[in-house]
């Protein structure tokens, strides 16, 4: 197996004709049913008088001053209770998500339910149908989930655990892409995994970046890149600094289709994957380096950004933002017909 082998034509095929092309920058949104936001600030989804739920107002506000800034938008999935998801009783709050960006532009979903990390058994039937009542009715472009641990006996995981980077482990987790891959209707990405010293743990030990291309390739799924996730897994290895790059030819670059970016911290000397809104300076040059070696790329999204209540992004986040737009801008440029 090379990890620079081309999709196959089963993976070419499954990609939405409509995001074929570069989509350029995106947004990616956390929105738990919270009440009223989750720490105050302003993510997630709030009750309603008619029991719909709707989008924080102070996310509302963030999408009129800046949802032109953005190609195409997605939210992650969180359980409004303790029930098996029905499609039903998240659609009018969906509906309210997607009214309040720009008209006509193409969405995606981040999935939490597939837990596709597992070593137990899982049924993730009910999951990928939830996600294809869904995807007919908003037509998504695709949907991302993190090749995670999610949850252990039915019950969910603060923080998603990469899979048992054993032989056993790798042998299960590209079945259970796979099956979610057969199992969706729009495209899965499965996206590289979060190593967060001090968040996560991981157990076994292979190469991270191999087990992830053997698993795309075995799987025969296209793949997201989390530059923050990445980054996570360079610094338990000691590559920093200019080391950041070692080793990442090894991943299945030729099937990467998204980045994602989230706000990231060194606290300690240590990594953390907080999600506060604040790019690190690795983050951009990392995605600088992958934008050029992922043919099949079609978006770039950053997730979860922090904004004060008149929607602007808080003032820490600005620079790296900006620095990302137009990063992003020049390479749709340059692949523009």
């Amino acid at each position: 197996m090379t990890a620079m082998a081309a999709p196959s034509p089963a993976v070419a095929r499954s990609a939405d004709a409509r995001a074929a092309r570069r989509l350029g920058l995106g947004v990616l949104v956390d929105m738990p049913w919270s009440g009223q936001g989750v720490g105050g600030r302003g993510i997630g989804f709030v009750d309603t008088d008619d029991g719909g739920g709707d989008i924080h107002p102070r996310l509302r506000a963030f999408f009129q001053r800046h949802g032109d800034d953005f190609g195409y938008a997605a939210h992650s999935f969180q359980p409004r209770s303790r029930a098996l998801p029905r499609v039903a009783d998240y659609v009018r709050a969906y509906d309210r998500f997607g009214q309040a960006l720009p008209a006509g532009l193409p969405r995606a979903f981040h999935h939490t339910e597939l837990n596709m990390g597992t070593p137990e058994r899982y049924d993730r039937e009910s999951a990928a149908e939830f996600a294809n009542e869904l995807h007919a009715r908003y037509q998504f472009a695709w949907v991302v989930e993190d090749l995670g641990i999610w949850s252990l006996r039915g019950c969910p995981l603060p923080y998603p655990l990469p899979p048992p980077l054993t032989g056993p482990g790798l042998d299960i987790a590209t079945r259970n892409a796979a099956e979610a891959a057969r199992l969706l209707v729009p495209p899965l990405h499965v996206e590289f995994p979060g190593f967060t010293e001090g968040g996560s743990f991981a157990l076994g030990g292979l190469d991270a970046f191999e087990y992830f291309a053997r698993l795309a390739e075995d799987a025969d799924v296209w793949v997201t890149l989390d530059v923050g996730h990445l980054l996570s897994y360079q610094w338990l290895r000691g590559r920093t600094g200019p080391h950041m790059f070692d080793g990442i030819e090894a991943l299945p670059l030729r099937r990467c289709r998204e980045l994602h970016l989230s706000g990231c911290q060194i606290v300690g000397g240590k990594f953390r994957d907080l999600h506060h809104g604040v790019l690190l300076d690795e983050q951009i040059d990392l995605a600088a380096h992958l934008l050029t070696r992922c043919p099949n790329l079609i978006g770039v999204t950053y997730e979860d950004p922090v904004f004060r209540a008149d929607g602007r992004l808080v003032e820490k986040s600005r620079r790296n933002y900006d620095r990302l737009r137009a990063l992003v801008a020049e390479w749709q440029h340059e692949g523009s017909p």
